[in-house]
C-alpha cells in the first residue's frame, strides 16, 4: 500500500510517501521537508503548508490512505498546531482520502518497541536511528522526515488492518495493543464490561474513511 505521512509543523513539516510492498530504500518513494519563517504573515505559513499536501495527493494518486502525526492536547496545547492540523485535514478531505492520526507520543511507543530499536525514551536521533534501521537509508535524513516516515509506515498497517490485508495475528504487540486494545473491568461496578480503545475501534474520532464521503459536500 501507498500512504502517505505528514509530521505537520510551522518551522519544519515533514512528509514521507511510503510504499509498503517494498523493501530497504525503496520504501520511501519520496520524502521532504517544507520551512516557513516567523517573519512571513501568519497566515500565508498555514496557506503554503496547506498547497503542500494538495501538491502531494496531485501528484500521487496512487496513495491509498494518510497518516498525520496529531497535536499535542492538555497543558501543553498550541493553538498554532492545531490550525495547521486542521488545514492539512481540509486538504487531505477534499482529495477524499482516509487518514488516520497519531499523538507523538503513540509514534514513539510503536517505533521504540521495534527489536532494532534502543529501549526507554526516543529523543528524535532515535527516531531517526529507527528510519534508517527500517529503510537502510544511509544519506541525510532530517528528524521531521523520519518521524513523517514512521507515521506512513504505521498508517500502512493500520489501513491493510482495516482493509483485511492484514490479520491480527501478523501484528507486533505494540500494533495490536494501539490498534485493537480492549479492556474488560474485572473489580468493581463495571465488572464484565469490556471497553474498546484501540484505534480500530474509534472511527470518527482516531481516523475517518473520507474515501466513502459525497464528492460536494452539502
Amino acid at each position: 500500500m501507498i500512504t502517505l505521512g505528514l509530521d505537520p509543523s510551522l518551522t519544519g513539516f515533514g512528509w514521507c510517501v511510503h510504499d509498503s510492498s517494498k523493501f530497504g530504500p525503496e520504501r520511501v518513494i519520496a520524502r521532504g521537508v517544507q520551512k516557513t519563517s516567523p517573519k512571513e504573515v501568519f497566515v500565508t505559513r498555514y496557506m503554503a503548508l496547506r498547497a503542500l499536501v494538495d501538491r502531494l495527493l496531485d501528484a500521487y494518486p496512487q496513495i491509498g490512505g494518510v497518516g498525520v502525526e496529531s497535536p499535542i492536547f492538555g497543558a501543553t496545547f498550541s493553538s498554532g498546531a492545531y490550525a495547521l492540523f486542521v488545514m492539512v485535514n481540509e486538504s487531505v478531505y477534499k482529495h477524499r482520502k482516509d487518514v488516520v492520526y497519531f499523538d507523538p507520543s503513540t509514534v514513539k511507543f510503536l517505533t521504540k518497541l521495534d527489536p532494532n530499536v534502543r529501549k526507554g525514551e526516543m529523543r528524535k536521533s532515535d527516531m531517526v536511528a529507527a528510519a534508517r534501521a527500517d529503510t537502510g537509508i544511509k544519506g541525510r535524513l532530517t528528524h521531521d522526515e523520519a518521524d513523517a516516515y514512521h507515521v506512513a509506515r504505521f498508517a500502512a498497517r493500520f489501513w491493510e488492518l482495516d482493509r483485511g490485508l492484514l490479520i491480527e495475528a501478523d501484528l507486533v504487540p505494540s500494533e495490536k495493543h494501539t490498534f485493537l486494545r480492549t479492556h474488560t473491568y474485572v473489580k468493581g461496578k463495571r465488572a464484565g464490561q469490556t471497553v474498546k480503545s484501540g484505534t480500530m475501534f474509534r472511527e470518527g474520532d482516531r481516523f475517518f474513511r473520507f474515501s466513502l464521503l459525497e464528492t460536494t459536500p452539502k
